[in-house]
């Protein structure tokens, strides 16, 4: 009996010291106003709910492209330093490792808006405008054969663009919102 008091002794007091370690905090950071949540709330869905109002052609794409873009991901989306953005068709299936770029495997047109948007350039994320990012996209839309070059991609004709392989994903997202 006595090695049953000790136990349950050192039970009791292992349960105060671990509620009193996890009451304390680091004091890291802190919390996130309203204001700097909603600034990073942009996500756009893959039917188009979020996207901003604005638009872009490639033309217009090109231009921004070369400023900010070029230096990562090559002249024309061809890669290096960074991920290759352009080509890639028809390398998902054979015994040959896939290229997995825009054109090749993306499922949603919105995903590369949201994507560029969000996170690029990379050393200042979210400084395009939205006409800006709607112009890189039709650029890169251009570039894998998706649109033609003096089509015109904005909050209606964005979400109505057909990727190449979406027909090889299935989205629970839009599962659901059917």
């Amino acid at each position: 009996m006595p090695m049953l008091k000790g136990i349950c002794i050192a039970a009791i007091l292992l349960t105060a010291f671990a509620s009193t370690a996890v009451a304390k905090s680091p004091d890291l950071g802190r919390p996130a106003s309203a204001d700097e949540i909603a600034a990073w709330d942009i996500s756009i869905a893959p039917d188009g709910r979020g996207l901003p109002a604005g638009s872009g052609t490639p033309q217009q794409g090109e231009a921004v492209y070369n400023q900010h873009c070029a230096s990562c991901h090559g002249a024309k989306g061809a890669g290096k330093p960074n991920d290759q953005l352009v080509g890639g068709q028809g390398s998902l299936v054979g015994p040959q490792p896939p290229v997995k770029t825009i054109g090749s495997y993306w499922p949603y047109a919105t995903t590369i808006f949201d994507y560029v948007r969000r996170a690029m350039p990379l050393a200042a994320p979210q400084s395009l405008s939205n006409d800006e990012v709607y112009a890189v996209t039709a650029y890169l839309l251009h570039l894998n054969g998706i649109i033609g070059e003096r089509d015109t991609v904005d909050v209606k004709s964005l979400p109505q663009v057909k990727m190449p392989n979406r027909d090889n994903f299935k989205s629970l997202y839009l599962e659901k919102t059917k």
